[in-house]
């Protein structure tokens, strides 16, 4: 998800409906069915994009950060970007490798994910040679700052969403993890399957050829709750407004809506909702997602995580916007799967502002984090 809401990776998520139909880590032991060796997977995280992903990003104050970690979340997914990341830029690489130092020296696991711009992606459709190398060469300036960084709490992220074919994507994924593993030999390498990092992706995707790595997942089922106002462009999604969850076609909210859009000859958004409501949006339905993307961690000896999932909180009531969040949250830790969720201050956020203390979402904390994670 884009931190500034505009750019492609939130248009591909919802063209993939169609698809769809040292820090202190939380500790996610996965079955002894699962894993022949012990593993953990950095969870009860959230995303912090807008700060090392843009040229005049805000960093997050120290304060604030602290208050997140006493409050039970341990780790923070930081997108960068490799439009910035240039082998003559040292400053902007010192920049990343301070960032995450002092995200580390706080008791945070950090994902440092690499987090293609709106010009890669197009990039990507022009010429994926070029674009593909553009990332090749953004990990090889990117590395040496990883290698001087823990890897007991700092993960690489090959490529978010590679907007790719999955045959060109495994093909540079596998670069990808040779030119870190160049100078990074101990660090978990994290990778999601190609093109949207859905959670209906990873059953037809191999894992690497390598003995530490996660692989990564996205989970926004069903869209027309998750994105409900969005107001970057002109999708049906920006006319669906207090949906709740969870529903069925026959909720009361449900119907109104749908006549309402049907009475204004509003067929397009309509009939997505009604699509998207083909099977009714509960709790059950999402943990079987979960299911089966443990079946495939048990299946491949590989762990999975949830690098991102959230709701837009722009129209959306608070109560069913908690409930699904609690909801994704549980499924993932139920099969052994870490989170992030995205994001922290921003449209899908849970505190106003970075740079405060003040003003957390509660039920969204308790949501996240249990009971506990009320302040």
């Amino acid at each position: 998800m884009p931190a500034d809401l505009t750019s492609l990776p939130v248009m591909s998520r919802r063209q993939a409906l169609a698809l769809a139909g040292g820090a202190v880590l939380a500790t996610l032991p996965f079955p002894a069915s699962a894993t022949a060796t012990a593993r953990s997977v950095p969870s009860r995280g959230f995303n912090l994009p807008g700060w090392l992903d843009r040229e005049a990003g805000t960093a997050p104050a120290t304060a604030t950060l602290e208050k997140l970690r006493q409050s039970g979340f341990e780790t923070i997914r930081l997108p960068v970007n490799s439009d910035l990341i240039s082998a003559g830029d040292t400053a902007g690489l010192r920049r990343i490798g301070d960032g995450v130092t002092d995200l580390a020296g706080l008791g945070f696991a950090v994902l440092v994910d690499m987090h293609p711009s709106a010009d890669l992606h197009a990039a990507f459709e022009r010429d994926p040679e070029a674009a593909s190398e553009q990332v090749v060469q953004a990990w090889t300036a990117l590395r040496p700052v990883i290698a001087d960084l823990p890897a007991a709490s700092v993960y690489p992220e090959l490529l978010n969403e590679p907007p790719m074919a999955r045959v060109i994507w495994l093909a540079l994924r596998g670069r990808l993890a040779e030119t870190l593993r160049a100078t990074c030999p101990r660090h978990t390498l994290v990778w999601g399957p190609a093109r949207f990092q859905g959670i209906w992706e990873i059953a037809d995707t191999p894992p690497l050829a390598d003995d530490n790595q996660i692989a990564a997942i996205h989970f926004y089922a069903p869209l027309a709750f998750t994105h409900q106002c969005e107001n970057w462009d002109t999708s049906p999604l920006a006319r669906m407004a207090n949906l709740p969850f969870p529903a069925t076609r026959e909720t009361p909210a449900v119907r109104d809506l749908i006549a309402r859009l049907r009475t204004a000859g509003d067929d397009e958004a309509a009939s997505l909702i009604e699509k998207e409501l083909s099977n009714p949006w509960t709790a059950a339905a999402i943990a079987s997602n979960f299911a089966e993307a443990a079946r495939w961690s048990a299946a491949h000896d590989c762990p999975v995580m949830l690098n991102e999932f959230g709701v837009l909180n722009f129209c959306v009531d608070a109560q069913s916007r908690a409930a699904w969040v609690r909801a994704v949250r549980e499924a993932a830790e139920a099969n052994h799967i870490g989170w992030t969720y995205w994001e922290l201050d921003q449209g899908f956020g849970f505190i106003p502002s970075r740079l405060s203390m003040e003003g957390f979402d509660a039920s969204m904390m308790a949501a996240l984090l249990g009971e506990a994670g009320q302040l």
